[in-house]
């Protein structure tokens, strides 16, 4: 998981190449879990409603929703990489689940006006170069009376301890300018707002590697991209490295990112 990253072209060919990804922290597993559990509870999913995944991976939830929604419903998955693709129809095919999935990201879902009762899009809007565009779609294809979870990371919520107060700034002001939407978390209430959707609930949690791990590939990417910046030498990279290492190993060291899921309905 630690060294897993998004393609570049996975949501948003104009985007950056995407260097950062929750995926990167080792124990993001189970922050992310428990903000799926909020969000299947905060969707709360009936029998014969139509249900979509916006981004769904290797569907995973597409196949939960399945379950909720039962033979009368509808649970689909739009995914733009063809081998997750592939992975979540082999999924469903092997469980006998009735989720199916389609091509096409967030920009365009392959569907009419009005189609869902409910929507999930995890992890997307950071990767968007207009996440505006994003959640219009989303409300399009929401029944009136639908709701949507939108879950995303803000970056700017980053948290690295111990380190050199100035040192620590630099290295993550670098993984803010090397994600295509760095404060997505934030503007997701402002975002779905504006599309016509009405917020009725915001959850967080915070995504904390596991300090057993030490410095973990994620700081020692971004942090080397700090000194191909020249926004710190490879001393203080060095330095930085010795005092999460030495944190790791007396217990004293944090490394974070908070994740924000933000629940919303379409007006009747």
């Amino acid at each position: 998981m630690n060294t897993y990253t998004l393609r570049p072209d996975r949501f948003d060919r104009a985007g950056q190449d995407q260097l950062v990804d929750v995926r990167d922290l080792q124990a993001a597993l189970p922050g992310i879990r428990r903000l799926r559990e909020w969000a299947h509870a905060a969707l709360a999913l009936q029998p014969g409603e139509r249900a979509v995944d916006i981004g769904s991976g290797t569907g995973t939830e597409v196949m939960a929703f399945a379950d909720a929604v039962g033979p009368d419903g509808v649970a689909v998955g739009v995914e733009p990489d063809p081998n997750l693709l592939a992975s979540a129809e082999r999924r469903a095919a092997q469980t006998g689940s009735t989720a199916k999935f389609h091509s096409g990201d967030a920009y365009g879902l392959p569907f009419g006006a009005n189609s869902f009762d409910a929507a999930l899009c995890e992890r997307v809007f950071q990767h968007l170069t207009a996440p505006a565009r994003a959640a219009n779609e989303i409300a399009r294809v929401l029944r009136p009376g639908g709701r949507v979870v939108v879950m995303d990371s803000d970056w700017g919520t980053a948290i690295v301890h111990p380190g050199e107060r100035q040192v620590v700034r630099e290295v993550v002001d670098t993984l803010i300018s090397a994600t295509t939407n760095p404060f997505s978390g934030r503007k997701l209430p402002g975002q779905l707002t504006k599309a016509g959707l009405v917020i009725d609930e915001i959850g967080s949690h915070a995504l904390v590697q596991d300090r057993t791990v030490g410095v973990g590939s994620l700081v020692t990417r971004i942090s080397a991209m700090a000194v191909a910046r020249g926004v710190i030498t490879e001393e203080q990279r060095a330095q930085l490295v010795e005092d999460l290492e030495a944190g790791a190993a007396s217990g004293d060291i944090h490394l974070s990112v908070t994740m924000f899921a933000v629940l919303a309905h379409k007006p009747n």
